[in-house]
C-alpha cells in the first residue's frame, strides 16, 4: 500500500534510505551508491524537515506494516521534483519502484504539475537506463554534485547530476 509518510515514519524511513543507498547492505540491490560515496544518504533531522515542509510529500510503500519503499516529491514552480526513490535492497527489481513512480505521476496530476524532474548521478548508467525505460528523458542539463560532510565521494570519477524529466499531462 502506498500512503503519505508522517513524522512517526522518520526512523523507519531513515533506516530504509541509508540501507539502500550506502554501505554493505545496499550491495544486495542493484541501485547502490556504495562504490561512489561513503557516509549517510540522509538523516532523521533532514527527513523531519522534509516532512513538515508543506511543499514536500514522501510517499511510503508498506507491506505488512513495514516500509519497503519511498519517494520524495517536492512541488516546484511548474514541475514536481522526484528524489530519494528507495526500495529495500532485498526487494529491488520486484516492481515496487515502478509503482512508486506511477504514484508520483498521479500525485503530479492531482496538483496540476505537468512535468516530473529528477537528478541522477551521471555515472549511474544502469539507473538512468531504468528511468528512461519508464519514460524519462535526458534534458541535457547537468548540475554540480554538492560538497558535503554527509556525502563523501570515493570514486575517482568526477560526480555530477544528469537532469531527467517526464511530461505527464
Amino acid at each position: 500500500m502506498i500512503t503519505i509518510a508522517t513524522l512517526e515514519d522518520v526512523s523507519s524511513l531513515n533506516n530504509l534510505i541509508n540501507s539502500a543507498y550506502r554501505g554493505e547492505s545496499s550491495k544486495k540491490g542493484w541501485t547502490t551508491e556504495a562504490n561512489l560515496l561513503e557516509g549517510l544518504r540522509t538523516t532523521e533531522q533532514e527527513l523531519k524537515e522534509i516532512i513538515v515542509n508543506p511543499t514536500n510529500t514522501i510517499l511510503k510503500f508498506t507491506n505488512n506494516n513495514a516500509i519497503i519503499g519511498c519517494v520524495l516529491l517536492i512541488e516546484k514552480e511548474q514541475q514536481l521534483y522526484l528524489g530519494m526513490l528507495t526500495v529495500s535492497p532485498e526487494l529491488q527489481n520486484s516492481g515496487v519502484g515502478k509503482k512508486l513512480l506511477q504514484q508520483a505521476e498521479i500525485h503530479a496530476q492531482k496538483i496540476g504539475l505537468p512535468t516530473i524532474v529528477m537528478t541522477v548521478i551521471s555515472v549511474r548508467e544502469e539507473l538512468i537506463a531504468w528511468y528512461k525505460r519508464n519514460g524519462y528523458v535526458d534534458t541535457g542539463a547537468r548540475e554540480s554534485f554538492p560538497a558535503s560532510d554527509v556525502h563523501i565521494p570515493i570514486s575517482d570519477k568526477p560526480l555530477e547530476f544528469i537532469v531527467l524529466e517526464k511530461s505527464i499531462l
